[in-house]
């Protein structure tokens, strides 16, 4: 039998070769590949004889139909969280959160260790960037010294879980990050691949064998996805993801995986001097201070998860100075402006090769839905001809390649919420269902790209468009 050949993995991405090289070629990186420990030989050589080979258990196979039960709830009395985690935290499940340093994650778990705490659950909070003197001192300035939330300051996995496995059962766990935690049964260095996924591993087992809740802090790259092994989110229940902008003050939680709720939700945010607030109605949020009327704004009604809400987006088309126009966004997909753009140019009559184009999701939302293609065409017709688009009017359809527009999901909560702030009017796909009198909005449909470009290029002054 020919001999097992050494095997080398990646430490940034974890990708496995059979040799060792300088740079991997699957993330780019240089110096990362480490050689994996090789598993001990069996004496005498060959397969282990039948004698020595562990047998398994029968285990009994179910049907589908059956009795069902929801999973329990810990309600952690912060309703934008529970709204995310889908009603509350569930006792064995494990969660991971990232988001940019300095973003707020840590004052968030802590304003949620504490209302649990002071709920009468036992809850600890295990740091290992910072000692139990910082983690104080952030807790005084939110006002939450008097909360009984247990801390320590440890980085070793195997002690970690044998101190939790004293005394009476944690409701909740927080591992502040998991990049910091090293095992002794891992033979590798603390913040490698290896570490991460055996230290993620160890404790994820620790929580499924006591029915522990516990949240693991992760950090994120610069392109915004969490460090280290893919596996680790894999492993979990839910990855959350916290963002926000240096600039605006508020924040928000998204559900990126879920096996206990609903992907995609998010929940609102807003930074103080005393933590972090709610923001329960987040449109309005987003809508604050908006410009007096002004050509390239429109105000797009989307969907996160399942929250209507309500955003402007702006766009300015200028001429350019290049010979390779600019094309600058915040907020939206490059590809997705890119196809926006030709659709116009080729189904719409315009001339946009030559000019510059910026666009902006204004309060700092990332937008991801393509229900907002109709709300772009808008505003990008609208700074092109400078035709000035209703104050009360909202946007939403998806554009296709061909020109039309198509309808959207959800569009009867759309309405409601447009209705619910004030808005008189909605522009929006000729197809899809009928809503009636639209929660008293008047409804405008377009079944395609020259339809909407002719109606805005009416209200635009008397001038040449080029």
């Amino acid at each position: 039998m020919a001999k097992r050949g050494p095997t080398y993995h990646c430490q940034a991405c974890g990708a496995v070769y059979h040799r060792w090289q300088g740079k991997c070629d699957a993330c780019g990186t240089w110096s990362s590949l480490v050689e994996d420990a090789q598993a001990a030989p069996v004496p005498g050589g060959g397969r282990p004889s039948s004698s020595r080979r562990a047998r398994g258990r029968v285990f009994a196979l179910e049907s589908l139909k059956g009795e069902t039960q929801d999973a329990p709830r810990i309600v952690s009395g912060i309703g934008e969280l529970d709204r995310v985690t889908g009603g509350g935290f569930v006792p064995g499940s494990v969660l991971l959160i990232g988001g940019d340093p300095g973003i707020g994650k840590s004052t968030l778990l802590m304003q949620a260790c504490a209302a649990l705490a002071l709920g009468g659950r036992r809850v600890v909070y295990v740091s290992g960037e910072e000692s139990t003197g910082q983690v104080r001192l952030r807790a005084e300035r939110m006002g939450l010294a008097e909360a009984p939330v247990e801390l320590a300051a440890e980085t070793n996995v195997e002690d970690i879980v044998a101190t939790l496995g004293q005394g009476q059962r944690p409701a909740l766990v927080v591992i502040d990050s998991i990049q910091t935690m090293w095992s002794g049964e891992v033979e590798s260095a603390p913040g490698t691949v290896t570490q991460v996924r055996g230290s993620a591993q160890a404790l994820i087992r620790y929580a499924k064998t006591s029915g522990v809740c516990l949240i693991l802090v992760g950090h994120v790259t610069k392109d915004g996805q969490i460090a280290g092994p893919r596996v680790v989110e894999h492993m979990v229940d839910a990855v959350l993801s916290f963002e926000g902008e240096g600039a605006h003050s508020f924040r928000i939680l998204r559900g990126q995986k879920n096996r206990f709720g609903a992907t995609d939700e998010i929940g609102v945010f807003e930074m103080t001097g005393k933590g972090l607030s709610e923001v329960t109605n987040p449109s309005a949020l987003f809508l604050a201070g908006r410009d007096q009327p002004a050509p390239g704004a429109a105000v797009f009604a989307g969907v996160e998860g399942t929250r209507p809400v309500l955003v402007e987006i702006q766009a300015l088309v200028a001429p350019t100075a290049l010979g390779t126009p600019r094309r600058a966004v915040v907020g939206w997909e490059n590809s997705r402006l890119a196809m926006v753009l030709a659709v116009l140019e080729t189904h719409g009559g315009l001339r946009l090769g030559q000019h510059d184009v910026y666009l902006n999701v204004a309060g700092g939302l990332r937008v991801n839905e393509p229900a907002a293609d109709i709300a772009v065409a808008a505003a990008l017709v609208s700074s092109l001809t400078g035709a000035i688009l209703p104050q009360e009017a909202v946007y939403f359809g998806e554009i296709a390649l061909s020109g039309s527009i198509r309808p959207v999901s959800v569009a009867a909560a759309r309405l409601r919420e447009a209705a619910k702030l004030g808005f008189e009017s909605a522009l929006m796909p000729a197809g899809g269902a009928d809503h009636g009198d639209g929660n008293g909005l008047s409804l405008r449909r377009f079944g395609h790209v020259t339809e909407l470009v002719a109606d805005i290029a009416a209200r635009a002054p008397r001038r040449d468009v080029k």
